[in-house]
């Protein structure tokens, strides 16, 4: 196998990125296209290379390097992120009364999208409910093959013997009983003082996600103890508007689920990567340049150096150029956005190179407040890692029919 020096092996792993078009984008790096070069997939070679960086790890955002890997691989974990890690949220809202003004259909949408939290041992012993036309992580995505002839009544639904019945087991149920009236002294207010504010006038005027209270059933008691229950993450979130006379009275059915279904089941807001951008200064670039090429970059990408500068005979004597003191130099490429604002200034087109490298991924992950943003990465892994182990399995299966 022909040896491939370091400075190779930068410029094919480099996406080059011009002032109007972008090259060297896909990987070219598999069996058979470089002549006597072998890059087949070999699990030491990847044991080797692949390396996880945290920049930041907080409950609710991290931030880490993912290094060495295909592009494949980083959109797999992406993807799962987003779509495919079972989450809690509420699925079923019955409601019993509302003489509010927000109608049945948008409240119970606004409820179904407030983030839930609670014990994470009580999180993982919930089971998945089997849902019409759903099929749950036992099953796999996509392996559900919908409804057959026996299955569909007289309306084309599912079954009631195809849903499991909700059980303490894999249904959390919560209750919201609110009904607005006036304070003790609200109507004086606003008949003698005309105050309008509808906090001094009126209890309960404004219907928030905190006024969602958790009903164990069966072991969840235990599960989801007083000190850590089923509650909303955020729970200044408005629901709704109340005046005297208006009451809600609701139960909430809240089930596992995963992103691919709805976004509430996601639990992340966003999950994103982007290339560690890569910066090359082709030509030294001192004095007034070197600053104002420091401008093209945002705070913190370009540093200024102190060089020696060229000494000039001046009177007999030698004096230092000032002007060329202060050289450009590369200091933090991470906090660099590629904009390409340094490719529009003629004097630096031929001076500095940009590009992002191919195999080194930062990560931005944002959870819902669930799961913390690290335990969510921990659980994609842990799904593609199944995914492996069932592509296995029917590969070998078809090897043995064939």
């Amino acid at each position: 196998m022909p040896s491939v020096s370091p400075a190779q092996q930068r410029e094919r792993n480099t996406v080059q990125i011009g002032a109007e078009r972008v090259n060297n984008i896909s990987s070219k790096e598999y069996p058979h296209h470089y002549t006597g070069e072998d890059h087949s997939w070999q699990p030491d070679k990847f044991r080797k290379n692949v390396k996880v960086q945290f920049h930041q790890n907080y409950p609710l955002h991290a931030v880490f390097s993912l290094i060495g890997v295909d592009p494949s691989f980083a959109n797999a974990l992406r993807r799962i992120l987003l779509a495919e890690i079972p989450t809690l949220a509420i699925e079923d809202v019955f409601i019993n009364q509302n003489t509010g003004i927000v109608h049945d259909e948008i409240l119970a949408q606004r409820i179904g999208l407030v983030p839930l939290r609670g014990s994470k041992e009580g999180l993982r012993w919930l089971r998945w409910r089997r849902r019409r036309r759903m099929a749950g992580p036992s099953e796999g995505m996509g392996d559900d093959p919908g409804p057959t002839a026996d299955d569909v009544e007289e309306e084309g639904v599912v079954g009631a013997g195809d849903e499991d019945a909700p059980t303490d087991f894999n249904t959390v149920q919560l209750e919201m009983k609110v009904a607005c009236k006036w304070k003790t002294d609200g109507e004086r207010k606003f008949r003698e003082e005309d105050v309008t504010d509808p906090k001094e006038l009126y209890e309960s005027a404004h219907i928030y996600a905190s006024d969602l209270k958790f009903t164990p059933i069966g072991q969840q008691e235990f599960k989801f103890p007083a000190e850590d229950p089923i509650r909303p993450v955020y729970p200044d979130i408005l629901l709704d508007k109340l005046r005297p006379g208006h009451e809600i009275d609701l139960v909430c059915h809240a089930n596992l689920g995963m992103g691919a279904d709805h976004a509430k089941f996601s639990p992340v807001a966003t999950a994103s990567y982007r290339l560690l951008p890569t910066i090359d200064i082709l030509e030294p670039i001192r004095g007034p340049a070197a600053r104002r090429f420091q401008k093209c970059f945002p705070d913190g990408v370009i540093g200024l150096e102190k060089k020696r500068g060229k000494a000039e005979a001046v009177g007999g004597a030698l004096q230092q150029d000032e002007e060329e003191a202060n050289e450009a130099v590369v200091q933090n490429t991470f906090k660099d956005t590629v904009t390409r604002e340094v490719l529009r200034h003629e004097e630096f087109r031929d001076k500095v190179k940009l590009g992002r490298q191919r195999d080194h991924f930062i990560f931005s992950v944002e959870s819902t407040g669930q799961w913390d943003s690290d335990e969510l990465v921990v659980e994609s892994i842990k799904v593609l890692r199944e995914k492996c182990r069932r592509l296995r399995t029917c590969l070998n299966e078809l090897r043995e029919v064939g």
